[in-house]
């Protein structure tokens, strides 16, 4: 039987990297809402600390950094000065809208870096403190599962990802870590509808989804229950936050509420 409190986050010290907005704060208040206390970093110092206040006011610790996840060397001098960690979150991430043939090589590295190599980074940093029994979240996309025209580099890092997240959980078992993924799509932040307006996309997108667009703190439950042991015997698999995106894989919902391929 599935104990009653089984989702919350009582006693665990969870990283949450990329906690200045969007997905990253949401997830970041919704584990101390639950119990946890937290370490998070970003490069927008003000919108961290908004999230750090946030979180305080629960009554749980966060401490901050100014970071820039595409450091190799900052993100192991700052996971290198905690103690234990029981969850880790990889959401930093962004990209930019450009054909491929268009990309530079310094746009590339920088999709890379900022998109794969970080969670590589953290994770590596973070294994000497993790516990039996803790948990990895790498927050991915939709695009790591279709095409991504415009977005080629950033779906090939991201799809990595999900790959990378499926190898870690059979390799981390033997330690009790489960490796897990979020896929969302059309969730209402900064970073997607900056994404959706380069790319030109319009809100007939969202309207065509069978849930429709959803909120930040509709993608918040997964990361809880994959962070809880709710989820103690769930690894190597990714929870698509996406209003039905992934499962319709072409189809479109019609005004009328029929769909068509």
């Amino acid at each position: 039987m599935l104990a009653q409190d089984a989702f919350r986050l009582d006693g665990k010290f969870a990283v949450v990297t990329g906690a200045a907005q969007g997905i990253g704060r949401a997830i970041a208040i919704a584990f101390a809402e639950y119990g946890a206390d937290l370490a998070i970093c970003d490069r927008k110092v003000e919108g961290m600390e908004e999230t750090a206040a946030a979180v305080r006011a629960t009554g749980r610790s966060c401490s901050t950094r100014e970071l820039d996840v595409r450091s190799i060397e900052g993100v192991n001098e700052w996971i290198g000065e905690m103690g234990r960690i029981d969850v880790l979150v990889n959401n930093a991430g962004g990209g930019f809208h450009a054909h491929f043939d268009t990309v530079s090589d310094k746009g590339q590295k920088a999709l890379i870096d900022e998109n794969f190599t970080s969670v590589t980074s953290c994770v590596r940093a973070a294994l000497p403190h993790f516990t039996e029994g803790g948990s990895i979240i790498n927050v991915t996309t939709v695009e790591a599962f279709r095409a991504a025209p415009g977005f080629g580099i950033y779906g090939a890092m991201k799809a990595g990802v999900e790959h990378l997240s499926r190898t870690l959980a059979l390799e981390l078992s033997p330690r009790g870590i489960r490796v897990n993924t979020i896929a969302p799509d059309a969730i209402d932040t900064e970073g997607e509808s900056g994404l959706m307006a380069q790319a030109g996309a319009s809100e007939q997108y969202r309207q065509q989804l069978a849930l429709g667009a959803g909120t930040i703190a509709e993608a918040t439950g997964p990361a809880v229950f994959l962070a809880s042991s709710a989820s103690k015997f769930l690894t190597g698999t990714t929870l698509h936050v996406d209003g039905g995106s992934n499962a319709a894989r072409g189809w479109r919902k019609l005004p009328d509420g029929t769909w068509f391929p």
